[in-house]
């Protein structure tokens, strides 16, 4: 999503000739910083040119690839340590739409004259802290200068039971369509990081930005959606947007009924002041829930399962035949609702 930010410069610090004397080199800075964050034998110790991984017997690889840039995906003033963490979640977030364990990533840093070496530390603690709690590590990738700002590419892999990973592909007409937790939090979010005037209290607006500078990936559902999904994928592009992509991997349509959406206390807040925000709750993008499609045999099932996770579901409709896709509101009328959602081009 393009935030189009001020043009601050946390990331880079213009202070003289002598910051270069102030850094380290390439080479210092992967050992110094990088090196620590590759604890696993396949990374080699970031001494090599590759990593050398055997994944775990009857088990298929799973990867993923997000690129995050500056003034696009983040704020430059972001916390560095908030940005190295989001960075590393929305792949998370994907890995988690295929049911899939995290075994480890590789990263691509490109890095804007100026950057600080203070910059650095505090970006290593974010990833070193989000891998202490998903349980993965760094395997290897590359360091080098940015033309322009800072960008960040991360490769995550995972992997599932052979033959088990859940794809878009497999919805079916009559199948019970899901989304966990809340939609919407981050886009709102994000417009008040852009400066939009809400209305909301302190607490809804400090929780509204936290969710878009830091999503929460359903990783503890990876067995739930192997054993009842028909499909799924995370919601990274605006809910309209994402529940096209998968009716038209499945070829079927949907049905989606508006009231059933589920919104948190502080999104509600906003739209019961100015209910033309509810576009940007369906249309916009950094939710990073998942979207689901259950099978009708299943629903109790996977609601329970659910449940005991602890992972919120909501029922938002059905998947239809045809291609189709109705958003109706609480007197079963059709709403016109923009199916783009965000896009790079």
């Amino acid at each position: 999503m393009n935030i189009d930010p001020a043009n601050s410069k946390r990331i880079t610090q213009r202070a003289g000739k002598s910051l270069s004397d102030q850094r380290p080199g390439e080479f210092e800075l992967i050992k110094r910083h990088l090196a620590p964050l590759a604890d696993n034998s396949s990374s080699l110790g970031l001494e090599d040119d590759a990593a050398v991984f055997r994944p775990p017997a009857d088990r298929e690889l799973v990867f993923t690839k997000d690129v995050l840039a500056e003034n696009i995906h983040f704020f430059s003033d972001d916390p560095p340590d908030l940005i190295a963490r989001k960075a590393l979640r929305v792949n998370l977030s994907d890995l988690a739409a295929k049911g899939a364990t995290p075994s480890g990533y590789l990263m691509g840093l490109c890095l804007p004259t100026g950057w600080t070496e203070d910059w650095i530390e505090q970006f290593c603690a974010g990833l070193a802290e989000d891998q202490r709690t998903y349980d993965f590590s760094l395997f290897g990738g590359d360091t080098i200068k940015s033309s322009g700002g800072l960008t960040i590419s991360i490769t995550a892999i995972g992997h599932v039971p052979t033959g088990s990973a859940v794809v878009r592909s497999g919805a079916r007409p009559g199948d019970a369509l899901y989304v966990t937790g809340t939609i919407g939090d981050a886009a709102l979010g994000l417009l008040i990081r852009q400066g939009a005037s809400l209305s909301s209290t302190k607490e809804h607006t400090e929780f509204l930005t936290g969710r878009y500078l830091l999503p929460e990936p359903k990783m503890d559902t990876h067995t739930v959606l192997r054993d009842f999904a028909s499909a799924a994928m995370d919601i990274s592009d605006g809910l309209a947007a994402d529940l096209g992509h998968l009716c038209d991997a499945s070829g079927v349509g949907a049905r989606i009924q508006l009231e059933k959406i589920p919104l948190s206390a502080a999104a509600r807040v906003v739209l019961d002041q100015d209910r033309d925000r509810f576009s940007a709750v369906i249309m916009g993008g950094d939710d990073y829930e998942l979207l689901v499609s259950v099978p009708a045999k299943h629903k109790n099932a996977f609601e329970l399962a659910s449940e005991r996770l602890g992972t919120p579901v909501s029922q938002i409709g059905v998947v239809t035949e045809g291609a189709d896709r109705l958003f109706l509101d609480e007197a079963g009328e059709r709403l016109a609702v923009s199916k783009s959602g965000f896009t790079h081009f």
